[in-house]
């Protein structure tokens, strides 16, 4: 289980809900539903790691609720 916030949105222009993750540079996810991009954006979260460990890079310690609505 990840621990990183996921802000998921509707988008018009993709016409999929979108799931970012702020704390990981560029990892973001999208689906047809709101279920499908947090699946989805979970998948990523973890391919985002592995290729950072991959390539020796540092992995942000997840921070919890970064953003206030």
């Amino acid at each position: 289980m990840n621990k990183y916030e996921i802000i998921i949105y509707w988008s018009d222009e993709d016409n999929s809900f979108i799931a970012e993750v702020p704390e990981l540079p560029g990892c973001m996810a999208d689906g047809k539903t709101y279920q499908e991009a947090l699946k989805n954006a979970e998948i990523i979260i973890s391919e985002w790691i592995e290729t950072a460990r991959e390539l020796g890079r540092q992995i942000p310690v997840p921070k919890g609720k970064l953003v206030y609505a």
